[in-house]
């Protein structure tokens, strides 16, 4: 299993950084918003814990969405 961990930069908008969580990683709202403080204070936030497969395919869906809206977010992956 691995975990995804979204990073903080000086650029990306936390909305963008909610939308991501909500619409790739199927976060509420709520919880959203808390991983989202969680990448602008601490640096770094854990989106959610996954296969190998499922976990590099959200990271390449998040580069590409960030990118397509012109933003730098970085996505990394951890194993457990």
């Amino acid at each position: 299993m691995y975990k995804v961990i979204l990073l903080n930069d000086h650029y990306t908008s936390m909305e963008f950084v909610v939308l991501v969580l909500e619409g790739v990683f199927n976060k509420s709202s709520s919880e959203a918003y808390a991983i989202m403080l969680s990448v602008h204070k601490a640096g770094r936030g854990i989106a959610g814990t996954y296969t190998r497969e499922v976990a590099e395919t959200k990271l390449a869906t998040v580069t590409h969405m960030a990118r397509k809206q012109g933003f730098p977010l970085q996505c990394v992956m951890e194993p457990m």
